[in-house]
């Protein structure tokens, strides 16, 4: 019983096509239903030949497929025509009614294959978007864990090089730590998500925890998000370690987000980087990877980031949509 029910579920899905056998007495079952019906309408209405049939040539078509559609539509014609269930004879007008209800089934065969097509098509590219995906975690994992592998080897053999070294070890030391944790929080993000905090702690942690100040409430990160945010923060905190705050002895940084409604009930956040205490920004470079980065790392979250260079240091605002998840 469980084979039959699985092999009509495939059939009716598109998902495969079902025997011949079975598909046989699927129609077969329909057009004794569709007989039926007829039989007990004739009670009220001796002349209803075709109609009740036309669910079986539809029924018959989605499971089995046009063939069998085409075949049961023929055989649904022939009873049409020669079962009565009344004293009436088959006059023209019958025969009339048999070429429009051939021209219906027709159409309705044609309707069913052509979406069973279209529910095959799109069955099969999202197989194939499935294996893609899987694909490009596999080898995303793979040039992870090979990045990882690079870094744990340039880390180890800066540190035997410069051994006798340790003042230049040291400012050496948390920089690579630095890069290694950002990768290893981007790769732990990209499938869950985070808390904004956790996220700014591990990013700017190396830097010293008494260098920077959070404001803000709790906010969990969707995934997508997060690794967006990830990237900016990685890149405004790299710069404040070359050139800003974090470049000077006494430098600060704070970092301040908050959460607001608009009229249409779309949540936005709002995060201010602030630099104080370092370094004068006197000249500004052309536009490099850095700068395109944060132009555009949230543009599918509807949002922007502004980037002043103050003489108190490098302010940064970055305002997005919160997904509704």
């Amino acid at each position: 019983m469980k084979k039959l029910i699985d092999e009509f579920r495939h059939g009716w899905q598109g998902i495969s096509q079902p025997s011949a056998l079975f598909s046989i007495g699927f129609a077969v079952c329909c057009l004794v239903s569709a007989t039926m019906a007829r039989w007990g309408l004739a009670q009220i209405r001796p002349d209803v030949f075709f109609t009740p049939y036309l669910p079986a040539v539809f029924f018959a078509t989605a499971v089995g497929g046009f063939r069998v559609g085409i075949a049961t539509a023929i055989a649904s014609g022939a009873l049409g025509v020669a079962v009565n269930f009344s004293n009436a004879v088959a006059d023209p007008a019958r025969f009339a009614l048999l070429l429009i209800f051939w021209v219906v089934c027709g159409l309705t065969v044609w309707g069913v294959e052509h979406y069973r097509t279209i529910v095959a098509q799109q069955r099969e590219i999202a197989k194939r978007l499935i294996e893609e995906e899987q694909y490009r975690k596999l080898v995303v994992d793979e040039l992870q864990h090979r990045l990882k592998n690079k870094t744990s080897t340039i880390h180890a053999v800066l540190h035997q090089v410069l051994h006798d070294q340790p003042q230049v070890w040291s400012s050496i030391d948390h920089r690579i730590r630095a890069l290694s944790a950002t990768d290893d929080l981007i790769a732990q993000v990209d499938g869950s998500g985070c808390d904004i905090k956790d996220l700014l702690r591990s990013e700017l942690g190396p830097y010293g925890h008494v260098r920077f100040n959070l404001n803000g409430d709790p906010l969990f990160l969707p995934a997508k998000l997060a690794v967006s945010l990830a990237l900016i923060f990685h890149e405004l905190a790299t710069n404040a370690g070359k050139y800003g705050a974090f470049s000077a002895a006494s430098g600060m940084l704070q970092v301040s987000w908050s959460v607001s409604d608009d009229k249409a009930d779309i949540r936005w956040l709002k995060i201010s980087w602030d630099e104080t205490e370092g370094p004068p920004v006197e000249n500004v470079g052309t536009a490099g990877f850095g700068t395109k980065l944060l132009q555009s790392a949230l543009r599918s979250f509807d949002g922007r980031t502004e980037v002043s260079y103050l003489k108190s240091g490098v302010h940064c605002t970055m305002q997005c949509r919160l997904p509704a998840n």
